[in-house]
Order: structure tokens, then sequence, then C-alpha cells
């Protein structure tokens, strides 16, 4: 049941009169605002709000359907790219995970103790090495596996859970395969990927180890959307740790566990709270 908090997100050609219109709009409706942030880019010319706020006045428009409508004439007026949420509704996540589970624990924790605020109703994985971590949580846990020839029938099954379980982002939690560009296109801003290195640099399986042969003071990970473009999707969240001379490639992969849950989790919690919005290739994050 809706508490009357929702968060409004949009983007358009910057103008005057955007602030001016959501804010009588908020007040049409006996909205008090809990969090406002906004940014205007100077050289796309294209303007982000991010508002949270509460209905308290109990008005017949103050349902998700009312608010909607409502809010459609001011969209229209500036073209915007927009959305209203409803807080009480929790984003449903599909986890996926390989054979590495720190960042499918990290989540799993978040999850259970209340910190991340989205539901996780089911994990894939295509070997079974995480059964046992998952059917702890009692979260159904769905092996499928892969191989080259049977990747089409298996990136089927995964659209197929998600639309089984409605889900409404799919978080690859070092997932060990390349999704094709069709499953990433039917993706395309619902699919969030963790890599193992400070993005754009040492793309593929072994980034510590190429880091590490070239010597590298610093490594990082990098969460970002997927997208046809391997490892190149717009960046969400990125985190650095220092390399000491004396580390080796394992240390660095060791050491890197951690920095890729944590910037995992931020990029996560951050989508499911509505704080990320693409701009072009880039994103504008509102953290809190």
């Amino acid at each position: 049941m809706s508490d009357g908090r929702f968060i409004l997100t949009l983007s358009c050609e910057d103008r005057p009169g955007i602030v001016a219109a959501v804010a009588k709009f908020l007040r049409d409706h006996d909205g008090t605002i809990m969090e406002a942030a906004q940014y205007g880019d100077a050289e796309t010319n294209r303007f982000f709000f991010r508002s949270d706020f509460k209905v308290i006045g109990g008005v017949a428009e103050g349902t998700l359907d009312g608010l909607e409508n409502a809010f459609q004439s001011i969209a229209d007026t500036f073209a915007m790219e927009w959305r209203i949420d409803d807080v009480s509704v929790k984003p449903r996540i599909m986890i996926a995970v390989s054979k590495f589970g720190h960042c499918l624990n990290d989540l799993l924790y978040r999850w259970r103790t209340g910190a991340l605020h989205a539901e996780i109703p089911v994990v894939m994985s295509n070997h079974d090495d995480m059964r046992e971590l998952v059917e702890w949580h009692d979260i159904p846990y769905v092996h499928l596996p892969i191989s080259k020839e049977t990747k089409p029938q298996q990136e089927a099954e995964i659209l197929g859970l998600m639309q089984a379980y409605d889900i409404d982002l799919l978080v690859l939690a070092r997932y060990m395969q390349i999704l094709s560009d069709d499953l990433c296109t039917k993706l395309e801003r619902r699919c969030i990927n963790i890599h193992h290195s400070f993005l754009p640099s040492f793309k593929g399986a072994k980034p510590y180890h190429a880091a590490h042969k070239r010597g590298v003071k610093l490594v990082g990970a990098t969460a970002h959307f997927v997208t046809t473009d391997l490892d190149e999707g717009p960046i969400i969240e990125q985190d650095i740790i220092r390399i000491r001379h004396s580390d080796t490639a394992e240390d660095c992969v060791a050491r890197g566990r951690d920095l890729e849950s944590a910037v995992l989790a931020r990029a996560v919690r951050w989508w499911t709270e509505r704080r990320v919005m693409l701009n072009g290739d880039k994103t504008v994050i509102f953290e809190k």
C-alpha cells in the first residue's frame, strides 16, 4: 500500500520555466519535497531533475496514476523524458553470478538487512557453485549452464526468468559471460555490470594481471550499464585502491574484491533509488 511518497525524475532541453512548472505541480498536489536535485549540462544543453516528495493532502490525484496523468501536460510542454515512481514499490532485481561470490554475498547481505531498497526474487548462474549461499537466504537459485552452441537458448531462458519474476534490473555480479548484442539491446538501461578494473583501461578477462604487468600504482573497479560495446557502457560508479610495489597479481585480485563489492552495491542502490540518469554516453548521479 502506498504511503504517498514518490520520486519524480526528468530530463529535457534546458530552458527557463522548468523548475517553476514542477514546483507548481507539486504545490497543486499537496506535495512536500523531501529531497531535490537538479543539473544543467552546458555542453549538451540538457537539464536533469530528481525530486523525492510526499503527498500530504490526500487529494484525489495523490496516487501514481493520478500524478502521472496530471504531470503529462507539463511533460509535453517541455518534451521531457520522465517518470514517477511510488517509493513503496521496491524494484525487483535478478542477480547473475558465475564462480566468484563476493559481490553476490554483499548484495544479499544488504538486501537482507534492509540497506538495499529492492526485492531479489531469484538468482541465476551458469555454474552451481553459489547455490548453497543463495538458498540459505530462501531465494530460488536457477542453474543455466551455457556453451557456445547453447548460448541463444540460455539467453532466452534468462529473458524468460526476468519475465516470470517481473524483473526490473539484471545485475551481473561477476557473471563471467559476454551477453549477445541482442540481449544487450533488449536490456538497455536494465542491466548493470561490475568490471574488475578502472575502465576504460585494462578491459577483458584478466585486467588485474594486465595492470600488474604495467606496474600501475592504482587499480579500481567500475560499475556500468551493459551495452553492445563490451565494457564501454555508461559508467555509474568507480573507485580505486593503491598498489604497493611488493603486491603480486594475486594480491591485486584479493584486494580488489572488497572494492568491487562496494562499487557495485553503490551503483545498484543508486539505480533502485532513481538517482541514475543517462546523459548520452555518460551518467548524471544525484548522490545523497
